[in-house]
């Protein structure tokens, strides 16, 4: 069986290019398979996870066809929104690197990604109402917290197809980039976030995520686990040795 997934490990990070070209990358079950054995891969090795899509296109939504046959029960599943979920929850950051159109599905697995980088020729929103459902797998929640209420109604209940400029203007993609650059500029962002602390990175990742009654306490046990690491001596010393050469 073809897989619908390209997958380039690195040491600190891997590159999953969503390869169903024939269907515009449309999320079927296999696709959230592979993407469930991913997960599995970094929550036992954390690293950075890029997501990008093929020929042009992110993720154009779910499988249609697959969608329309599915009923109660498979809704009750949370077939893609556990796995978004579970994306968001990885250890380490998550960059959806976004070309062309992420609709439905596909824009609520950007949603759960940390960071979202597009191209000039983006398109981004949920047209789920119009096709008599709605978007189950995170985007009512998610893009309130994103771009605020009015904003998100406008998308999840007017069926606003949002341009890449537009993305831009509310935050929901942080820069643009020509298609042919748009995966360096992923990697460049990995770098920028490779060049911090892993575990500072990891443990920061979770408290920002914490539900706000668990703050501060939260906040002060992370950071006690923080100070007794080896990375925290190691980098302030460097720090001060470059401080006082200077």
């Amino acid at each position: 069986m073809a897989s619908a997934l390209r997958i380039t490990d690195g040491d600190d990070r891997v590159v999953v290019e969503l390869h169903r070209p024939e269907v515009r990358n449309a999320i079927d079950r296999q696709m959230v398979d592979e993407l469930h054995a991913v997960c599995a891969s970094l929550e036992q090795a954390p690293r950075i996870l890029i997501l990008i899509g093929s020929d042009g296109v992110f993720a154009s939504g779910a499988d249609i066809a697959e969608l329309r046959e599915r009923r109660r029960d498979d809704a009750l599943a949370g077939i893609n929104s556990t796995l978004f979920a579970r994306i968001a929850a990885l250890p380490l950051p998550v960059i959806a690197a976004l070309d062309g159109h992420a609709l439905g599905g596909g824009a609520e697995l950007a949603f759960a990604a940390d960071f979202r980088l597009g191209t000039p020729r983006l398109r981004l929103g949920n047209p789920e109402t119009g096709l008599g459902i709605l978007p189950a797998a995170g985007a009512t929640w998610r893009l309130k917290e994103l771009v605020g209420e009015p904003f998100a109604k406008e998308i999840l209940l007017a069926g606003r197809i949002l341009s890449a400029g537009e993305a831009l203007d509310v935050r929901l993609v942080s820069s643009l980039h020509e298609p042919e650059d748009l995966l360096a500029a992923a990697h460049d962002l990995a770098d920028r976030i490779g060049r911090q602390d892993p575990l500072a990175v990891r443990i920061t990742k979770s408290v920002f995520h914490a539900p706000r009654d668990a703050h501060p306490v939260i906040d002060q046990l992370a950071q006690a686990v923080l100070f007794e690491s080896e990375a925290k001596f190691d980098r302030m010393q460097r720090f001060l040795d470059r401080k006082k050469s200077s």
